[in-house]
């Protein structure tokens, strides 16, 4: 190239946008609300959501493969397991993220974390986990709810980091009961608790603006607000019809309504955690002879998910929350010594469902043993913005960690092909 045209295009290139306005474009979803369904233990996709041809893990000479018949679904060319006949009957309104990975180790506790958080851990910063980013980010959709409800077990992954506490999580165990420390005990009247307040506001004023005491007096101050009947009402499954109830199936299943109800009460996300007495023994982390009973876990999933979709469409609600079905990884189609199954992150199946997105029944192709992708890769990072967008918020946005500014998600792309 001539000098004189070398100097004429970089001069031609300064006065032009560093990028093109289509390479930036994030899509803005309109979802107001999203379910985040937990399967701890990791999901194999080729049990599910990602059937391939059948196995044999019981003879001798073992052949790589799903473990159950694979079934049509709504969505021409779809299929899932047999187990999932139900939700293979509303998969119009579903999209399996067939191809979703990440390099992680494959040990539960750093999985957990980086699909919770979208980030490995660090020495020196507790990062945000995606349901205290959206609760940031949104706020409640009413000031009688919390943003962030977690149905099962705390843990670090799932709470604010360094967002502080007022962007963290009320929590419950049991449906029966709901969370903990929001009913005042009878000799506490409303009187008495107005004065127990006051006596705490001269402490509480003391706390300086954007210190860490001062996020504590804002999550107190929540909490005290919500302390009460108006709050605990909404934990109240039997005002529901038995039918319905019925239809959702066991305590993961009311776990999946309480969901609903929380969602119509204005809490912006929900975790539902399906850590529970496992029928199977061993819960999704199926080595060994977990996978004995793993189908019944799988139809327990099947009558939660279906119903969950079918009760949000008649309340007019489906458009308006995404439901998330995550795992902290997958599992291979090969068998260990006792017919079960490994751990797998280099390609496994996540869900999203609902939320006013552009659904296909599945997004992306693993080869024939469900082990790599082979078509439309999903990093993690990507599945986290997917989600982020749904919900209207920019991936690329920068949070404070103190003064360092710590973008969303680390460069995810949220999927377009979901967004009309």
């Amino acid at each position: 190239m001539k000098r004189r045209t070398f100097l004429t295009t970089t001069a031609a290139l300064g006065t032009a946008p560093l990028f093109a306005e289509s390479a930036i474009h994030t899509p803005k979803g309109k979802a107001e609300h999203c379910i985040f369904i937990w399967l701890g233990g990791g999901m194999g996709q080729i049990d599910t959501f990602d059937p391939k041809k059948l196995g044999d893990n019981l003879s001798k000479q073992k052949v790589a493969g799903s473990l159950y018949k694979a079934i049509d679904t709504a969505v021409p060319g779809v299929q899932l397991v047999e187990h999932l006949s139900r939700t293979a009957k509303v998969m119009e309104h579903v999209t399996v993220m067939r191809t979703v990975n990440h390099h992680v180790i494959d040990e539960h506790a750093f999985a957990t974390n980086i699909v919770h958080t979208g980030r490995m851990i660090s020495g020196n910063t507790i990062y945000p986990s995606i349901g205290s980013i959206i609760a940031h980010e949104k706020g409640a959709a009413s000031s009688d709810v919390p943003p962030y409800i977690l149905i099962g077990y705390p843990n670090v992954s799932r709470g604010p980091g360094f967002l502080g506490a007022k962007a963290g999580y009320v929590y419950l165990t049991d449906t029966e009961t709901g969370p903990a420390g929001f009913t005042r005990p009878e000799f506490v009247d409303e009187k008495r608790a107005l004065t127990r307040e006051r006596l705490l506001q001269p402490l509480m004023a003391r706390a300086e603006r954007g210190s860490p005491l001062a996020d504590y007096q804002e999550a107190q101050e929540q909490a005290l607000h919500l302390s009460g009947p108006r709050f605990m009402r909404h934990f109240n499954l039997k005002e529901e019809p038995g039918s319905l109830r019925e239809a959702y199936g066991g305590e993961f299943g009311q776990r999946c309504l309480l969901a609903r109800r929380l969602v119509q009460a204005g809490v912006r996300f929900i975790e539902v955690s399906h850590n529970l007495n496992f029928m199977n023994g061993t819960g999704w982390d199926i080595h060994n002879e977990g996978y004995k009973n793993q189908h019944l876990l799988i139809q327990e999933l099947d009558a939660a998910l279906s119903a969950l979709i079918l009760d949000l469409k008649d309340k007019k609600l489906l458009d308006k929350t995404l439901i998330a079905v995550g795992t902290e990884f997958g599992r291979p189609a090969q068998f260990d010594g006792r017919g079960g199954r490994g751990h797998q992150g280099t390609a496994f199946s996540m869900v999203l469902a609902g939320g006013g997105l552009k659904h296909c029944g599945a997004y992306g192709v693993t080869d024939e043993l469900a082990k790599n992708p082979v078509e439309n890769p999903v990093p993690l990072v990507d599945f986290h913005a997917t989600i982020h967008a749904a919900m209207g918020i920019d991936p690329a946005k920068e949070l404070m960690d103190g003064t360092r500014p710590v973008p969303i998600t680390d460069g995810g792309k949220p999927v377009a092909a979901l967004f009309s």
